[in-house]
């Protein structure tokens, strides 16, 4: 790995008696930095040498570094190829921008300090070019780095997303972790690079320190670990690359190999396969041309097929197969619950609208099914859900609420439908499927005992809500307790931190998001920059939650924190529309809110009287109903594509350690701790109270 220092110190003595004789070049200053001659990797070895260049090949490198005591030639071969003549004229040529010529003759060879100075000279056209670059790109975009920064924010870990890349086989990545990184405070015109140490983590994205910088934090920046520029320690040495102290301080000591060996002597760096391992988890089973059956957007009860259009970052924009100009599109990821294989509606009985094509299209083919996320097996034999039994659960047209529902059909495999109490249509129109180990459904009593607010039905005037007295009044029972999911992983997510969310109202749109409360595995997630009536409840392990970082990684279009300017703007266009639609009953829809750098997407109120059923599509026709779920939306702007695809992977070795010196409790009784506070609510553990109203 240090290689390249050790050959630094060697004076080789093998050279040639008139190599010897030849007058030694006078010593340059040594504030020049080191770079790459012939393969190997040079560094200081004491600052005080200078630099040199190669009569041959014209390299310029630290002096001690170069072959013979003259220093004239920085390796063996060139020191031997220049005692032809015409090797020579070659040289001089290439020095003065010409084409060499085969019948080139003798030319005197120029002063070092005029080869020097036309190479200071490229040096700066090529910072300045650099300088433009960069100034260009940091005017675009929402940086992670800056906003946790100024904010002292706090990023959820990596490991919390299983589903995101490197989520199951993110080891010991930490801070104080070594890599090796470009250099960027260097002004050479070849990429070098240095190690630096992870001073914080913010889900991919790391906070780096240079190596010699100490508690200086004035050189620090924000990098994506995932990315391509990130190597373990000893990747330079391996490669061939040059690693070349920042400008900043190349005179702050005077023996760096010295100082590195001591730095890294028992120190942690990435595992030698990490760049593969994150090429592998990019790798993504669903291609476009797979056919599903999703559900359909306008009508909730019923699903429908639809093509996959794209992948990114496992993330599928599916079109809807009827969609002639292929603008009817929905987004959602491959192990959303939303999507199905082929035939899935006829083997549970759900409702299914037939396509008007009669056979497929050419080079369309039916999804395979194990590539679908698997639903846990019940026992529907024994105990099990009826219709008409009441529960609560997450409301999929408005997130933020949990309401009274019903269990209005049992399907094969699980799988329940339910509508949600005072505003179902006649038909069973706004139906939408849960599958019985779903986590946004919960049994009668989880609100009141975690402390959440619960929407009562519509219309229901005997405030404040009680369950017993409904349950009376409706001649209902409530579904058994012990038939819920009562599995509470350990997560990891804390309240504060920060992560990439999809809007399910929006599905296309990601944005900068926090974790403002958490009930067991319930997250509740607020938009940064929105008000909290746009906040949704999501499950802990929710394929729609990634990780700091993950737009970026995958080339997905991130949605920053809303701008006061654009929230006003909002509210003013919803006042507007209250007021023009105030006889239709909005029930607890919430508002929708406008997608920042986006057209918005223009929604029909949701009329709730009853009879009609609920849709986004805003057509009131009595076929298939409308399931709860996301809006018809125009289409989207085209994302690019990830540079590669992901998929799971199993799990990677630990961070390695650099050596430089030598060689769900299951039981009958449900018992919930009244009052536990979120951070307790984060563990293995059952929370729901065996009792029946």
């Amino acid at each position: 790995m240090f290689d390249g220092y050790d050959s630094c110190s060697e004076d080789t003595s093998s050279s040639s008696s008139s190599e010897e004789s030849e007058e030694e070049v006078a010593p340059l200053p040594s504030n020049l930095p080191i770079i790459k001659n012939n393969g190997q990797v040079y560094t200081y070895p004491d600052g005080k040498s200078g630099m040199a260049t190669c009569e041959m090949c014209g390299m310029v490198g630290v002096r001690d570094a170069f072959y013979s005591k003259t220093k004239r030639f920085c390796s063996v071969s060139c020191s031997r190829s220049y005692s032809s003549n015409s090797k020579k004229a070659s040289i001089l040529a290439r020095l003065q921008g010409k084409p060499p010529t085969k019948k080139a003759k003798v030319l005197q060879k120029q002063p070092l300090v005029a080869k020097l100075a036309a190479y200071a000279q490229y040096q700066a056209t090529l910072q300045n070019q650099a300088k433009t670059k960069a100034a260009a790109v940091s005017m675009e975009g929402f940086s992670w780095g800056n906003y946790i920064n100024s904010n002292s924010f706090t990023a959820a870990p990596v490991t919390c997303f299983k589903h995101a890349p490197m989520g199951t086989c993110w080891g010991d990545i930490s801070e104080n972790v070594r890599v090796e990184v470009p250099n960027t405070d260097c002004s050479l015109p070849t990429k070098v690079f240095w190690i630096a140490g992870i001073v914080k983590l913010a889900g991919y994205n790391a906070l780096l320190r240079y190596e010699g910088f100490e508690n200086d934090p004035g050189l620090d920046f924000w990098c994506n670990v995932c990315g391509s520029d990130i190597h373990p320690v000893g990747w330079c040495a391996a490669s061939g690359k040059p690693l070349v102290p920042p400008r900043t301080i190349q005179h702050k000591y005077t023996n760096w190999k010295a100082f590195l060996v001591k730095r890294l002597t028992g120190a942690k760096t990435l595992p030698p396969d990490f760049s593969q391992k994150v090429s592998e988890s990019m790798q993504y089973p669903f291609k476009p041309c797979m056919r599903v059956e999703v559900v359909d957007k306008r009508h909730l009860c019923r699903t429908r097929v639809a093509v996959v259009e794209s992948v990114i970052g496992g993330r599928l924009r599916l079109v809807y197969e009827e969609s002639e100009d292929r603008t009817d599109d929905f987004w959602c990821h491959m192990h959303s619950p939303l999507i199905h294989h082929i035939g899935w509606s006829r083997s549970i009985g759900h409702r299914f609208k037939r396509s008007d094509i009669t056979k497929k299209q050419d080079g369309h083919f039916d999804t395979p099914p194990h590539l679908f996320a698997k639903v846990k097996e019940v026992d529907q034999s024994g105990e099990w859900f009826k219709e008409g039994m009441k529960l609560e659960a997450i409301d999929p047209l408005n997130l933020s609420t949990i309401c009274v529902a019903t269990i209005r059909k049992v399907l094969a495999d699980g799988f329940l439908m339910i509508g949600i109490d005072g505003s179902e249509a006649a038909d069973g129109s706004d139906w939408f499927c849960y599958h019985a180990t779903s986590p946004s459904i919960f049994p009668v009593g989880f609100c009141e005992i975690n402390m959440i607010e619960l929407t009562p039905p519509r219309g229901y005037t005997k405030l404040p809500f009680k369950w017993f007295d409904y349950l009376r009044e409706t001649g209902s029972i409530a579904a058994p307790v012990k038939l819920f999911n009562k599995d509470v992983p350990n997560h990891g997510f804390r309240v504060g931190m920060k992560l990439e969310a999809v809007d399910l109202m929006e599905p296309r749109l990601i944005c900068v998001a926090t974790v403002t409360r958490i009930i067991h595995r319930l997250l509740r997630i607020h938009f940064d920059g929105w008000e909290e009536e746009y906040d949704q409840w999501v499950d802990c392990e929710s394929p729609d939650l990634y990780p700091v970082g993950w737009c970026q990684l995958t080339g997905y279009q991130l949605q920053p924190p809303a701008s006061q300017s654009s929230r006003e703007s909002q509210s003013g266009s919803s006042k507007q529309k209250k007021k023009a639609k105030s006889q239709q009953y909005k029930g607890h829809k919430k508002k929708r809110k406008m997608p920042i750098g986006k057209k918005p997407v223009s929604l029909s109120s949701l009329p709730m009287t009853g009879g009609v059923r609920r849709s986004f599509s805003g057509d009131e026709e009595l076929t298939p109903p409308p399931y709860r779920t996301l809006p018809a939306q125009t289409a989207p702007e085209a994302f690019p594509p990830p540079s590669t695809s992901r998929e799971f992977s199993p799990s990677l070795k630990t961070v390695t350690t650099l050596q430089l010196k030598e060689e769900l409790i299951d039981g009958e009784d449900y018992n919930f701790l009244q009052g536990a506070s979120d951070q307790e609510s984060n563990g293995s553990a059952s929370f729901y109270i065996k009792q029946e109203p």
